[in-house]
């Protein structure tokens, strides 16, 4: 595995519509795509109009060498669950491993807390993605329960973890 990216190497920032290239090529790597709800071998033109789509999503980037390279996204929930985000993230498989996602999943959780007056933030996670599981405890999430039968990828149905970090 290649060493972490130091932090001042990795500029975080809101997603620009022009991010959506780099963001594709990241999403269509096969890590990538297989940790989230995203298919495969999908279009930058497809992203695009999913990115203006879901305009009122928060999204940030991280950038490296100039190219966007990770993405996470919060989604407030509305009415009586207001004070809840929900959020999820994805890092090129290149960069995986190397200290982006913390970049990414810092600078959202101040967002949250900091900002938003967001004081739940909720996840879900492939019951097997034993890394991004670490991460997200590391930074507060806890495991809140078992969604059998979660999602369809590679040919099986997969089991996915609900998790939730409170801030008081």
């Amino acid at each position: 595995m290649d060493p972490p990216i130091p932090r001042s190497d990795i500029l975080i920032r809101a997603a620009e519509p022009s991010d959506v290239p780099d963001l594709t090529e990241a999403w269509n790597q096969p890590q990538a795509y297989a940790g989230t709800l995203q298919l495969p071998f999908t279009s930058v033109e497809a992203r695009q109009a999913r990115f203006a789509a879901h305009a009122d999503a928060t999204r940030l980037v991280a950038v490296a060498d100039g190219k966007a390279i990770g993405m996470i996204f919060l989604s407030r929930e509305a009415n009586r669950r207001v004070h809840v985000g929900s959020i999820g993230m994805a890092v090129h498989d290149a960069h995986a491993g190397r200290g982006v996602g913390s970049a990414l999943l810092a600078a959202v959780i101040d967002l949250a807390d900091n900002w938003l007056q967001i004081r739940r933030l909720e996840l879900t996670v492939y019951a097997d993605n034993a890394r991004a599981i670490a991460l997200y405890e590391r930074f507060g999430f806890e495991r809140e329960g078992l969604l059998r039968g979660y999602a369809w990828r590679g040919g099986a149905y997969v089991d996915a973890i609900a998790m939730a970090r409170l801030s008081l």
